[in-house]
């Protein structure tokens, strides 16, 4: 094969495993509040802010994406104190919640602009030399954003299908009137969205920056993709938002080989397209 494509192939690895983080705690938040959450790219632009100070500050850089994550899930909470639990209460409609979600994600997205700037920044870590596997170059960073995007997965897996909190929300996704009385506390359910959600966009924001620059629009440019994702794998399925996010990452950066760059989303929609035009409902069965 072709070693620019194989060059491309890995790099299309780690950016899906960036996606595949972020997607599943956007199909969580789907899946379980209803909530299509347009803000949720801005709050992974948060998560590499909030990592991108802590590391500045002289934290080390791991230590930093866990601090930039719980002060992500913290801004959720408040979030769904503030927005979102009043917005179910009145059952709000989705297209309203939608416009909602954009909303917060103009406010989220300026109010970074204001505190960190509009340039790109880095983080403070030492240069690594890449390493050359037959010819084809790969930087240390992109296989550790891949061996902590297994991690991160291998540990949803085990809470959704092997804890109490991980089966409730399976109930909850399935029917929330039925669980609540089969006395599932739901408002627990939701915290537990939240900080699943939250945290895991923010981790996924964290090791975006270690492949590539921390700017304000890092996660918007990265929403369709995910939403892609998220329908490409069915909805609600996280298993199906990694299958889908693997998939949109790897035909995003091998379709760099034939067109420029700026053509990566088009592509990723496109695949999407194609795919839902064959099977309507996704590759996977809707909700967890």
């Amino acid at each position: 094969m072709d070693q620019q494509l194989v060059q491309l192939l890995v790099n299309g690895v780690a950016v899906g495993s960036v996606i595949a983080l972020a997607a599943v705690g956007l199909t969580l938040t789907y899946g379980i509040l209803r909530l299509a959450n347009f803000a949720h790219g801005d709050l992974m632009t948060l998560g590499a802010y909030l990592t991108l100070t802590a590391n500045l500050n002289g934290v080390n850089i791991w230590l930093s994406i866990l601090i930039g994550a719980v002060l992500t899930i913290g801004v959720a909470l408040l979030c769904e104190k503030l927005l979102w639990s009043p917005m179910r209460d009145r059952r709000a409609s989705s297209t309203t919640l939608i416009i909602i979600s954009i909303g917060l994600a103009l406010f989220l997205r300026n109010g970074i602009t204001l505190l960190w700037g509009p340039e790109n920044q880095r983080y403070d870590l030492p240069v690594a030399t890449a390493l050359d596997v037959f010819g084809v170059r790969i930087a240390p960073t992109r296989l550790i954003v891949v061996g902590l995007a297994i991690l991160a997965i291998a540990g949803l897996h085990y809470l959704l299908q092997h804890t109490k909190i991980g089966k409730a929300m399976r109930a909850v996704a399935d029917n929330t009137d039925l669980a609540r009385v089969s006395g599932i506390n739901v408002d627990w359910v939701v915290i537990w969205t939240w900080v699943l959600a939250a945290g895991l966009t923010a981790i996924a924001g964290g090791m975006f920056g270690l492949i590539t620059a921390v700017r304000p629009n890092m996660g918007w440019f990265l929403i369709m993709p995910m939403f892609a994702s998220v329908i490409l794998g069915g909805i609600g399925n996280p298993y199906g938002a990694i299958a889908g996010a693997y998939i949109i990452g790897i035909a995003q950066e091998l379709s760099t080989y034939v067109l420029p760059s700026e053509y990566k989303l088009g592509v990723a929609l496109m695949v999407m397209i194609l795919v839902l035009l064959v099977r309507p409902q996704g590759l996977f069965r809707g909700m967890i």
